[in-house]
């Protein structure tokens, strides 16, 4: 697993094995702050830990350019805990096991964390290093970007000192984004009281896996399979044609993930399995044609448990099926000036139905607001007609594109002189936090940029080896040449 760490550039790919040894799964991130401080110390720059739980390194300019513009480089320390099914992996105590698999790293059995864990060692890099010229850095890493983006809401103010934010958490070398969509956390929840089941009936468990899953935000645009979705289709029908009833659900894990998996524990008359298990080998089957282009290897089994003590009631029940069923998810508009770009889009990520308690959690993107609040207000009518309560939390704005803005010039320009080509400039659908610390430091001239990932959120996470290079040479060489103030 260590190979990695002979890969070129060796000081991004050194210090990022360093950080797939630390637990740093979003929430617990004690272990991942306490590294980076004690690196710092190490690296012999000042170093933090604010009110928010976010890291701050400070290093000063090389001496002759203390009058350049001050750069801040910013990156998330919290990584996506997603597993293979067989996997025993503990996030929070076991580290992860990355491997060179062609042109790739990836994980073994996990999400890799080079999102965004490729940005911190590439500051980790900058910091160590006595060689590089630049004028005055410091580098801000957040806490919980991936949950809420809480280490940037709860940022103070003041506590940055530069001119210009290079924000290290894009996937697409070679594209430099100027712009990003906002977010809110959208949540449904309903209590109701258990009833018994009949003494008589059966229980079955049904489990659709196999799906791709993904990135909310970056490939909500690709129609992926949406295991909630998918599975509300196949409950309602049973519920309808097999007398069944739904006593747990539970689907999706992270709500800035596409959900790859769901399942669900039913009753039903004895006599009415083999119906339900013929009526299921169906649905796989629509599933499979309906996906083919998209999708491979969609599972949808049943297999027959012990009968729970309680269940939910048929009116309740009937509410949730119709509410899920009703719920948007994918994409709703894209940008009109930017056709190729997600404006708004909702993805109901997280089912749980267990207990005499139903939770449902979406989170909503747009880069307009009015479109945003359209989009909360949509769902949170779907959910008030099923009698549950809807609340929000973690709003954040979009980022607004400035395709004058001179960090931005200066990296297309030395892009173009060091690989013969123009760079790209876009505007992504995924979150970053660019907005959010916008919106305390206003003055900040923004641009994101990064190596090449694929598939973040999901356990084929993968990062491009030939793109972590020249994407360390261009960072180089764009502090040595930041202008003077």
């Amino acid at each position: 697993m260590s190979e990695i760490k002979n890969l070129q550039p060796e000081c991004i790919w050194r210090n990022f094995y360093k950080l797939t040894q630390v637990p740093r799964p979003s929430g617990h991130l004690e272990k991942i702050q306490q590294f980076l401080l004690d690196f710092g110390k190490e690296a012999g720059v000042e170093a933090f830990k604010d009110p928010a739980g976010n890291i701050v390194f400070r290093k000063p300019a090389t001496p002759g350019m203390e009058n350049r513009k001050g750069v801040i480089m910013q990156a998330h320390m919290d990584m996506v805990p997603q597993k293979t099914p067989e996997s025993t992996h503990n996030f929070e105590t076991d580290p992860i096991e990355p491997w060179i698999d062609g042109e790739w790293v990836k994980a073994k059995g996990t999400t890799l964390g080079a999102d965004n864990g490729l940005g911190v060692a590439a500051i980790m890099a900058v910091m160590e290093d006595k060689t590089l010229k630049h004028g005055p850095v410091c580098a801000l890493i957040t806490a919980d970007e991936e949950t809420g983006m809480y280490g940037a809401n709860d940022l103070p103010e003041g506590e940055l000192e530069g001119d210009i934010l290079m924000n290290l958490d894009s996937e697409h070398w070679g594209k430099f984004v100027i712009g990003s969509a906002g977010g809110i956390d959208v949540t449904a929840t309903l209590s109701y009281k258990e009833v018994d089941t009949d003494a008589e009936d059966t229980a079955v468990r049904i489990t659709l896996k196999g799906l791709r899953g993904g990135h909310s935000g970056l490939e909500i645009h690709e129609g992926r399979g949406n295991a909630n979705k998918l599975m509300v289709q196949v409950v309602r029908e049973l519920i309808e044609e097999c007398d069944a009833r739904l006593a747990t659900w539970h689907g999706g894990n992270m709500r800035n993930a596409i959900p790859f998996k769901a399942e669900v524990v039913l009753t039903l008359p004895k006599e009415n399995v083999e119906e339900l298990k013929g009526l299921c080998a169906e649905w796989l089957a629509d599933f499979t044609d309906q996906y083919k282009t998209i999708e491979s290897g969609i599972e949808l089994t049943v297999e027959e448990v012990e009968v729970p003590k309680t269940e939910v009631p048929v009116e309740i029940q009937d509410n949730l099926i119709n509410a899920i069923h009703a719920c948007h998810n994918g994409v709703i508009r894209m940008i009109p000036s930017y056709p190729d770009v997600v404006e708004t889009s909702s993805n109901l990520a997280i089912i749980n139905i267990e207990n005499g308690q139903a939770t449902l959690k979406i989170l909503a993107r747009s880069s307009r607001e009015d479109m945003k609040e359209y989009v909360v207000n949509t769902l949170e009518s779907c959910f008030n007609m099923a009698g549950m309560k809807v609340e929000t939390a973690g709003s954040y704005g979009g980022w607004d594109p400035n395709p004058n803005s001179e960090i931005l010039n200066l990296l297309l320009k030395e892009y173009k002189e060091m690989f013969g080509e123009d760079g790209i400039v876009q505007v992504d659908h995924a979150g970053l936090e660019c907005s959010v610390i916008l919106g305390k430091y206003p003055h900040l001239d923004v641009v994101s940029l990064g190596p090449t990932m694929k598939s973040p959120h999901t356990t084929t996470e993968r990062a491009l080896i030939k793109t972590v290079e020249p994407f360390w040479q261009l960072l180089k060489k764009t502090l040595e040449d930041i202008p003077v103030k």
